[in-house]
């Protein structure tokens, strides 16, 4: 099934689990495949996503925290993420682009924050990807801060608050 014919309904089936040096190849698939379109819309090819070798990530996951997103075996998605001075830090959120709209975007976000100590979580998108800002403020992050990138287009940085301090 398609995400389109699935539309908004969450996906059922979804099994979540914590990110391993072990994913790092399918992990680089979903991430490059997840990527093409943010790549479309800035016009840029060798965004670092894309560009990412499969030793640089294996290294990554070495010491990175995350969660991925099975369903029925397949890798559908990725988070990877951080703890530093009380914040999550997330990146790299990625869904197989015929799993996006199924819910599995939040899942793996409301996954990562559930396991965190952290009293706070960050994560960027470029101004131009509504898509994921729309996503993110559903899940109740905020912007917080835009960084001009001097080409019409900015860094958006959006926080949460997890818990009390």
């Amino acid at each position: 099934m398609t995400a389109q014919s699935r539309g908004s309904e969450p996906a059922q089936d979804v099994v979540l689990t914590r990110i391993s040096p072990e994913d790092a190849g399918e992990v680089l698939t979903i991430q490059r495949a997840a990527f093409v379109s943010e790549a479309l819309i800035y016009g840029d090819p060798d965004m670092p996503p894309l560009v990412q070798t499969l030793e640089e990530l294996e290294a990554e996951l070495q010491d990175a925290g995350g969660w991925v997103a099975r369903v029925d075996g397949r890798l559908v998605g990725a988070i990877r993420t951080r703890e530093a001075d009380g914040v999550l830090l997330i990146g790299r959120i990625a869904i197989a682009p015929d799993m996006q709209g199924a819910g599995i975007g939040q899942r793996l976000l409301e996954t990562a924050e559930a396991h965190s100590r952290a009293t706070e979580a960050e994560l960027f998108t470029g101004s131009l990807s509504e898509a994921n800002i729309r996503l993110y403020e559903r899940c109740g992050y905020a912007q917080t801060e835009r960084v001009d990138e001097g080409d019409g287009t900015a860094q958006v940085f959006m926080r949460k608050r997890l818990r009390a301090r």
